[in-house]
């Protein structure tokens, strides 16, 4: 059996395979949710739980690309992702979010099966990010679990306020 894959995501401290399966599970529960609720935002200006599903859809799609091009061509530049201009380019509040959960769930499978085989064999795997400078392919996989992890705390604000 391979070695933990330990992972810190906000205060909890897990393995990577568990991370990634719990926020997956959590995200795709709020796929479901009726339009009164998807349209909540935990702040004034801020994405709807919508936004943020499509959202957590296309990133997925951007830093599973990146593991696969660290996995398949070695250390080069990848640049960064304008969340906000594919926010306003694909046009978050009309696009259909069938559409993103199918998407985000097929990505994270496949993203799940390279963490499993790859995280602790080729975790140290260089590439270098256009903005912050130089990470490793198991700093990626982390940050899979912590963004997920960071936009289910803003739908669980969300839909915490429609409580109070």
């Amino acid at each position: 059996m391979a070695a933990a894959h330990i992972v810190r995501i906000g205060w909890r401290t897990m393995d990577i395979l568990q991370a990634l399966d719990r926020t997956r599970d959590e995200t795709l529960g709020h796929f479901a949710l009726g339009e009164k609720d998807l349209a909540r935002s935990y702040g004034p200006g801020k994405w709807s739980v919508r936004e943020i599903l499509h959202h957590l859809a296309d990133a997925e799609t951007v830093m599973a690309e990146r593991v696969r091009r660290i996995l398949s061509e070695g250390r080069r530049v990848l640049w960064v992702f304008d969340q906000e201009a594919w926010a306003k380019g694909l046009d978050y509040p009309t696009m259909p979010l069938e559409l993103s959960r199918d998407i985000y769930r097929s990505t994270r499978a496949g993203t799940r099966y390279l963490a499993a085989l790859h995280y602790t064999q080729h975790g140290h795997l260089e590439w270098v990010h256009s903005e912050t400078g130089v990470r490793t392919l198991r700093d990626e996989l982390d940050k899979v679990a912590a963004h997920n992890e960071h936009h289910l705390g803003q739908i669980r604000a969300a839909l915490g306020s429609a409580t109070r």
